[in-house]
């Protein structure tokens, strides 16, 4: 039976590359790196600019989500695998447990109070590093405020707040909507991290499943009370479809991550000047509790030839001032490297967002954002069943809640399938 510390292991299966530097009549060591976000190949592109010794070949993959780790995965299998890649925190587990990382701690540890710790501890286990941090994912609530104001509602306070505000909208119009529901695991899991709740953790050496918790379950009752009511709507957040209500004036707010910002600008020019940024409501007034959706690190994939260069760029792409900077302005990120939150990038007012410094309301979000959340290690079944779930309790179905224990139930049966120790 697998055990929680046996899951670091299984990444040293198999030895690791070549540590050397330059290879063979001093021509430059190329790492080659797949990655998904919007902007990393702007940093690459610095990098390459500046460095004569290592030249990184960038491809762009398709998200986690729609394909890019199973691509990641199966190069690893089939041992042409580049030597990094771009994973979110949610999924790191999954490639620790399939032995899919090489252990970077040797190169990587002499810089690790350069980050914040709690992404440290989220690409690492143990004294075992896995990846390099590039950022976190602080939650807030984006609004058109034309559409606020025409609707005489204001940001919500508190999650009461937000459901008086939906049904004030609908009842005005009942083409428009407040908001969608959660669409994912990764967007309930936020929600629930806000409310104080866990889904995984560990002890006495067995991982912990509590994805029905209370917590959970009081975020899962709530918005399938909305969707019961007819005051929000189903549709998949920051899609086409999701792009065209909100032109349309169908859809009013997003609660979501800071990187949402750019694909919201990039997506939406024409509404330039109306779009603001206000906290998360609070299950408590006075509250000041956020969520975290998202957040990567640069992880070196198992058979890396160069792990000692790939790590040098990783790094320097997580900490430069000028590749943050561009991965701020680009890519929407809030850096995960403490010298990047202090720079001039996360400290100017957006003419799209009405002259409002946004990034204001992410730094608050970051420092009130519980550090002790943990992703299991099937995340990928995870997401899998939730999204199968929520996307049936959206067409009237089935439930959130019912959704939620049957996630449970299936996530246990997947961790003791996989031979990982469960208990309590």
């Amino acid at each position: 039976m697998l055990t929680v510390a046996s899951l670091v292991t299984l990444s040293a299966c198999s030895g690791s590359g070549d540590s050397g530097g330059s290879s063979s009549g001093g021509k430059p060591v190329t790492v080659e790196f797949w990655g998904a976000a919007v902007g990393l190949d702007k940093s690459v592109a610095l990098f390459n600019k500046t460095h004569k010794d290592i030249k990184i070949k960038y491809s762009q993959i398709p998200a986690g989500s729609i394909g890019g780790y199973a691509k990641m995965q199966n190069a690893v299998k089939a041992g042409n695998a580049p030597c990094l890649g771009q994973v979110g925190y949610d999924t790191l587990s999954n490639f620790i447990a399939t032995g899919a990382l090489e252990d970077i701690h040797e190169y990587a540890d002499a810089d690790k109070d350069k980050f914040v710790p709690w992404t440290w501890q989220m690409s690492s286990v143990g004294d075992r590093v896995f990846g390099i941090p590039v950022d976190t994912g602080p939650m807030a609530m984006y609004y058109r405020t034309d559409l606020f104001k025409k609707y005489k509602i204001s940001p919500p306070k508190t999650w009461d707040d937000f459901a008086v505000a939906a049904q004030k909208v609908h009842s005005a119009n009942p083409s428009a909507y407040l908001t969608t529901t959660p669409q994912d695991a990764y967007d309930l899991g936020a929600l629930t991290w806000q409310a104080g709740g866990k889904w995984f953790g560990t002890a006495n050496d067995r991982w912990q499943v509590t994805i029905d918790n209370p917590q959970t379950k009081k975020v899962s009752q709530y918005w399938q009370g909305l969707l019961d009511k007819k005051l929000v709507t189903s549709d998949p957040m920051l899609d086409t479809a999701w792009f065209k209500k909100v032109q349309d004036g169908q859809l009013l707010s997003l609660v979501s991550a800071v990187w949402a910002a750019p694909l919201i600008s990039k997506n939406l020019p024409e509404l330039s000047g109306k779009w603001a940024v206000a906290p998360m409501p609070q299950w408590s007034a006075g509250q000041k509790a956020a969520g975290n959706r998202g957040g990567s690190a640069t992880v070196v994939l198992k058979g890396c030839e160069h792990p000692k260069e790939a790590t040098e760029f990783a790094t320097w792409m997580s900490t430069n001032n000028d590749s943050v900077t561009n991965l701020i302005k680009n890519t929407g990120i809030y850096p995960a490297a403490t010298s990047g939150q202090q720079l001039p990038a996360v400290d100017q007012p957006s003419k799209y967002f009405g002259g409002q410094n946004i990034y204001d309301v992410f730094k608050t979000a970051a420092a009130n954002t519980s550090t002790g959340w943990v992703w299991g290690p099937t995340m990928s079944q995870v997401q899998s069943d939730m999204k199968d779930g929520l996307k049936k309790a959206g067409a009237g179905q089935g439930t959130i809640p019912k959704t939620v224990t049957s996630v449970q139930d299936s996530t246990v049966a997947a961790m003791k399938g996989q031979g990982l120790s469960v208990g309590k």
